[in-house]
């Protein structure tokens, strides 16, 4: 055995605090108490009969000092049973041994040994538990015990090996219950990760997309600010009043690009920009190929709901499209398209209503079913694609909020200011 195993075997490494200390010496002096209470109640407690114990020839015995003492040395090892399991059971098994043939009383009391087994077999492996429980048994039926009659002598080598079995698989089982709730916490924890780590994940995702579409809506804006630059540029000389009709235009144009830039700059926070790519996977690279798209598309999303059934309702009546900038149009449609989604995948409509609409100062979307929906809770949405629509109104400025009616089904309702300025920070 090498120096390793050999400590791992006479001491464990677990830290012992000062509380975890006084607890020991607490349960040391207790034992020692129980002992000397056991040395004055053995028999009694054994033959509680007292004609019985005359027939038998018992007669009860008055402990001596040397007998206490021999008691409280076998439970002094146990203030140091934690810390030196294997050292602490085998002292208290080899001062028991001693003194055991020494005192004239029935028994010896046990607790000191059986302290140290339970201790034992709740720290170490099972095999040295049960190697323990059966050493101290071999002990039990080679070393006699100083009992006034062979009966007594047989009930108490009865008693003593039950109360080595019991006190083995009490400590035995401790061990399993405590390795039980601990790999318990552990899936607990690992679930709160991974739910936690996908929640980031969609949500990543979805600033991805999002930032796919600030590229989109800009770069058109950007490459006409280009060309209306070169414009003037050539023609300053030659026609100042076309070259200030350009200038003018870039002017106007930049501005427009810088409040969409403005408006989505909440997206890319720190790391997002970094992470997002890697949080996404393959998942986002997709998305990221397919062309931005806005509300000109409703149409579409009505037609894909009809194809799976569903009766739609498509009403844009309210919804003037010129007055709403590109990125909110783009937005509006991403998380309508989103609750279409989800209204074929989860709730087993059969009718579905689309409503755009401009009011004052923001604009909104209503998408409702008559379906079963699903139960919506905070912690379990990120299947269903709500915490992406959530984010991207709520980097707009805008509001959310999903309900159900009384009669079933299931809608979500988003509102988001037009002027960005006033909407974000």
């Amino acid at each position: 055995m090498d120096k390793f195993s050999l400590h791992s075997l006479l001491a464990t490494d677990e830290p012992m605090t000062a509380v975890d200390w006084v607890v020991d010496a607490v349960i040391a002096l207790g034992a020692f108490g129980f002992g000397c209470l056991q040395l004055t109640l053995a028999v009694n407690l054994l033959v509680p009969d007292e004609m019985l114990r005359r027939m038998l020839g018992i007669e009860a015995m008055v402990p001596t000092a040397y007998a206490i003492v021999a008691v409280g040395l076998t439970a002094a090892p146990l203030v140091l049973r934690r810390r030196f399991p294997w050292p602490t059971f085998v002292a208290t098994l080899l001062i028991w041994v001693f003194f055991q043939a020494q005192v004239n009383s029935v028994s010896l009391s046990l607790i000191g040994p059986l302290v140290a087994l339970f201790t034992l077999a709740y720290v170490r492996p099972r095999a040295e538990a049960l190697g323990a429980g059966a050493a101290m048994a071999a002990v039990l039926v080679v070393v006699p015990t100083a009992a006034t009659s062979a009966t007594l002598a047989s009930l108490t080598l009865v008693q003593n090996i039950a109360f080595v079995a019991a006190t083995g698989f009490a400590g035995y089982a401790l061990q399993v219950h405590q390795d039980y709730l601990r790999a318990a916490e552990e899936r607990a924890e690992q679930a709160e990760r991974t739910r936690e780590s996908e929640a980031q994940r969609r949500v990543e995702a979805e600033r991805v997309r999002i930032a796919r579409e600030v590229h989109d809506i800009t770069a058109h804006s950007l490459s006409a600010v280009s060309v209306q630059a070169a414009v003037a540029e050539r023609l300053v000389d030659s026609d100042p009043a076309a070259a200030k009709e350009a200038i003018a235009s870039v002017r106007a144009t930049s501005k427009a690009a810088l409040e969409d830039m403005r408006a989505m700059i909440g997206v890319l926070r720190t790391g997002s920009d970094v992470d997002a790519g890697a949080s996404a996977g393959s998942g986002a690279q997709g998305a990221e190929t397919m062309p931005t798209e806005g509300t000109e598309r409703m149409a579409d999303l009505a037609a894909y709901l009809r194809r799976a059934n569903v009766e739609c309702a498509l009403d844009l009546d309210g919804y003037n499209r010129a007055d709403v900038p590109a990125h909110i149009d783009v937005a509006l449609f991403g998380i309508a398209r989103e609750a279409c989604t989800n209204i074929v995948r989860h709730a087993g409509a059969t009718r579905a209503a689309i409503t755009l609409r401009t009011v004052p100062g923001s604009a909104t979307l209503d998408v409702s079913d008559d379906g079963c929906g699903f139960t919506y809770a905070p912690e379990r949405v990120e299947g269903h694609g709500l915490e992406g629509m959530r984010e991207r109104a709520h980097v707009l400025g805008g509001s959310f909020e999903t309900a159900r009616s009384a009669q079933g089904g299931f809608s979500v309702r988003v509102a988001i200011p037009l002027d960005v300025r006033e909407a974000l920070p």
